[in-house]
């Protein structure tokens, strides 16, 4: 049977981290995952994922300054310290909680220099995450809600993955970013299951509930299940209305 993840960072924003966490188990979710969960105590997380079973599969580093139009800081050249700090941050809330995974987000820059910077923090955080047995994750996003991005294509993670040839540093395929970025995804799947380190879903073009769009979750959940993926998918998208009246999804993938 597949097992889904929910993403807090989309799912029960109405609600506290810790009950959001209580919430998905109560839905039927494997696993849990989220993307900025600095404002809540990590004992409060913590206690949550202990009184419902479930794991928590990854965080996001910070995005840096969001007013000022930060989304992540790792490949921009002159805030490597920043950056630094907030590889730290999010390496050891995630040991705190025992999250296993940290997705180290790029920022907004382009070329050499960018690349360089971006590879130099990733070892930086490799070696770090090393220590507490964390994986650190890479994930493309598309021109459209990330414009600017270092990181657009799986072609451009993949040659960064094989840069650094680190074990614990994996491509985070995301199937809504991805098909609007390149599209044939089984390809995809097929070729790079084994730098993949964390899968999500939503559907195209509205990021909403993966039941309907262009991409046939029935389709990918099937290879992925010839492909030996046995990890819970993540659940990444904006509900049409609230997350209960739209979660008919996850019993029917079952």
């Amino acid at each position: 049977m597949t097992r889904f993840s929910a993403n807090l960072g989309f799912l029960w924003q109405e609600l506290s981290l810790p009950d959001a966490i209580r919430a998905a188990k109560r839905a039927g979710f494997d696993a849990v995952e989220c993307h900025y969960p600095y404002d809540t105590p990590a004992e409060a997380v913590r206690q949550a994922l202990e009184e419902t079973g479930l794991s928590m599969l990854g965080l996001n580093t910070a995005r840096g300054n969001i007013a000022a139009g930060d989304n992540g800081l790792a490949a921009i050249p002159g805030r490597e310290d920043e950056a630094c700090r907030l590889i730290d941050q999010a390496i050891d809330y995630a040991a705190a909680i025992g999250a296993r995974n940290v997705h180290v987000m790029a920022g907004k820059a382009a070329g050499d220099e960018a690349r360089g910077t971006f590879i130099a923090n990733l070892r930086y955080a490799c070696e770090r995450a090393d220590k507490t047995g964390t994986t650190i994750l890479i994930e493309p996003l598309n021109y459209r809600d990330a414009p600017g991005y270092f990181l657009q294509t799986a072609d451009r993670a993949l040659d960064i993955i094989a840069a650094i040839d680190a074990a614990n540093l994996k491509l985070m395929f995301d199937c809504y970013h991805l098909q609007i970025m390149q599209g044939d995804l089984t390809r995809r799947l097929e070729d790079h299951m084994a730098a993949i380190g964390h899968i999500q879903i939503a559907a195209v073009p509205d990021r909403r509930e993966p039941d309907h769009g262009e991409i046939d979750y029935r389709h990918i959940l099937q290879l992925l299940e010839k492909l030996g993926y046995d990890r819970p998918i993540g659940a990444e998208y904006r509900p049409a209305t609230t997350t209960e009246a739209g979660l008919a999804w996850l019993q029917a993938y079952r």
